[in-house]
């Protein structure tokens, strides 16, 4: 696949943002967007199966769960090569191949949904689903290059927050199928996103471009692999995004199970917090451009405590709506915090690049090249979170029959998340002259 190649992209270049960059990056955005998208439909499409599989397929609540940290697990895995494929083939090329690649577990799951199925097909057509999560970091690798940093954090912010949005799509999807047809007829949900899967590629293909400048550079990799920020702000990503997408594979399992909800009442309430969660993920990135991600990010992290706290006190009373108000503010949160780590990154590196004597395009060259190394390993461990979330919920509901003990880790969790932001990027440090620190004003 030859592709559209541009040879030169100097983003950082303000004559030569505003007379064409801009152009093509928001062009290359859109539909970068579309096929991020429909990736995170078919990495959480677990989530929305598993509301459909009642007693006639034999499979208990910790099994469910298991399915859906599966899908997980291996969208986690895949985001750290599908990074470095960028730019190996072109953005535009790996999009159109990508997109098509969901094909696969779509027409997977299509063919084996019925009742009589082994649980052991259902692990692995749930396992294959989880080629969608890698969409999303060659995705954002891609977005990151196209950018200069004075954007990055809207850029990353939507680019991230429309893909995030497959998520309660697919959920709202689900809803319609078991309000109207009843929960026997799951194959339709699946036959929605075939065609939708042809529509995405086929606009990669006509309307996005691969970046001749973006190169891969093993150097570049293990250097971010050494750095410590690189691991710091993974840590961060596993409490913002690892609360998100884990809370939105197994909210409707919990509401079935610790509150008795049907299929359709568990798919009625599940959709809104996903939602709410993508669409303020943009606007995450926008207050970090401003305010500073570090900042933004603290105080999402000491906000995401105090719903938890009401979540858990929930659990404990078995009240309903106020489990829902609860739960429904940490997909806010976490998907506000999504934005304001992610626009961390590109800050970090580039602030590192000057604090070693580099300045103008040079470093901004240096912040793009780590940057986007250190996205494919911080995208992964982040996702990973994901998985330790549905595993908590897994074992709490095992051993309790409640996820209150799950949610008292996921506080504690936080609580170690606020104190990293705050010593390594917010408290001023005394004056070092021999080796400049990262800041907040930096991040």
């Amino acid at each position: 696949m030859a592709g559209r190649w541009i040879e030169t992209w100097e983003p950082e270049d303000e004559t030569f943002w505003r007379e064409k960059g801009e152009r093509v990056a928001r062009r290359n955005l859109w539909f970068s967007v579309l096929s991020e998208h429909i990736g995170f439909s078919v990495w959480t499409l677990w989530s929305v199966m598993v509301l459909f599989m009642g007693p006639e397929y034999g499979i208990d609540a910790a099994g469910k769960f298991f399915l859906i940290s599966t899908a997980t697990l291996v969208g986690a895995l895949v985001r750290i090569p599908y990074t470095f494929a960028v730019a190996r083939f072109g953005g535009r090329n790996w999009t159109v191949i990508t997109a098509l690649g969901l094909l696969a577990p779509t027409l997977a799951a299509f063919w084996v949904m019925e009742p009589g199925t082994s649980y052991g097909t259902f692990v692995l057509v749930a396992a294959l689903t989880g080629i969608g999560g890698g969409n999303f970091a060659s995705s954002m690798t891609n977005i990151n290059a196209f950018f200069p940093l004075r954007e990055k954090g809207w850029a990353l912010g939507l680019n991230a927050g429309g893909g995030n949005i497959g998520v309660p799509v697919v959920q709202l999807i689900g809803l319609l199928v078991i309000g109207t047809l009843g929960a026997a007829h799951p194959r339709v949900v699946l036959g929605v996103y075939i065609p939708l899967i042809v529509v995405a590629a086929v606009c990669a293909a006509l309307y996005m471009d691969n970046l001749r400048p973006v190169r891969n550079d093993t150097g570049a990799a293990r250097e971010a692999a050494r750095s410590p920020h690189t691991w710091i702000v993974s840590t961060l990503y596993v409490g913002t995004f690892g609360s998100f997408i884990g809370y939105s594979f197994a909210f409707g399992l919990v509401l079935q199970t610790q509150f008795g909800r049907t299929p359709l009442q568990a798919a009625s309430l599940t959709f809104l917090g996903p939602l709410l969660g993508s669409l303020i993920r943009p606007f995450g990135g926008r207050l970090a451009d401003r305010h500073g991600g570090a900042r933004i990010t603290l105080a999402a992290f000491a906000a995401m405590g105090g719903a938890t706290v009401i979540v858990i006190s929930a659990s404990a009373t078995a009240s309903l709506p106020v489990f829902l108000v609860g739960f429904t503010a940490l997909f806010v949160l976490s998907g506000l915090a999504n934005g304001s780590t992610y626009k961390m990154i590109p800050g970090i590196f580039h602030a590192q690049a000057l604090a070693q004597g580099l300045d103008g395009e040079a470093a901004a060259a240096q912040g793009r090249r780590l940057s986007g190394a250190a996205m494919g390993f911080i995208g992964a461990v982040g996702a990973l979170g994901g998985l330790a979330i549905n595993l908590a919920f897994r074992q709490s509901f095992q051993t309790t029959g409640t996820g209150t003990a799950a949610f008292w880790s996921f506080l504690a969790f936080y609580a170690v998340c606020s104190a990293l932001t705050w010593v390594v990027y917010l408290r001023r440090p005394a004056p070092v002259t021999a080796k400049p620190q990262v800041g907040y004003a930096e991040v």
